[in-house]
């Protein structure tokens, strides 16, 4: 399959330094045969979070390189829209424009894990458990 049929599949969050990021690792990963795995921000933290990519470090995922990036990255004309947007957090849910033609749209909320709170352990075993469980959606419904 040539890369202009992929499926483009966008993870927006506000920040797009934690739970966006993972998602898009995490798909490249399982499904970038068929899919072109993208992530953005409402409004983005302008980087990635270090547990985040040390959670990710954990499968075999480098997302060391990713970069924290606008919505408005892929609103016309200067950007391409995808075929699918999924929000990961009520904030992006609500902030996301509206993109023209038939943009599907899907809402998988996830806790922040950036808001954790307690020991720096129990911290990270909280991206680990998001990270967890957005592994888990996308292979009961996007897969």
């Amino acid at each position: 399959m040539t890369d202009h049929q992929k499926k483009r599949v966008l993870f927006l969050c506000t920040g797009n330094s934690c739970r966006s990021q993972m998602a898009e690792g995490l798909l490249r990963k399982l499904a970038d045969d068929r899919f072109e795995a993208l992530s953005a921000g409402s409004k983005p933290a302008g980087y990635v979070h270090d547990n985040s990519v040390k959670a990710m470090a954990e499968l075999g995922i480098d997302i060391s390189d990713f970069r924290s990036k606008s919505i408005n990255k892929f609103l016309a004309p200067e950007g391409t829209p995808p075929d699918l947007i999924i929000s990961v957090c009520s904030g992006a849910e609500h902030d996301c424009p509206t993109f023209p033609g038939k943009v599907e749209r899907l809402h998988w909320p996830f806790d922040d894990p950036a808001h954790a709170e307690g020991t720096e352990e129990e911290k990270f075993a909280c991206f680990r458990r998001v990270r967890d469980e957005i592994h888990n959606a996308l292979l009961e419904k996007l897969i």
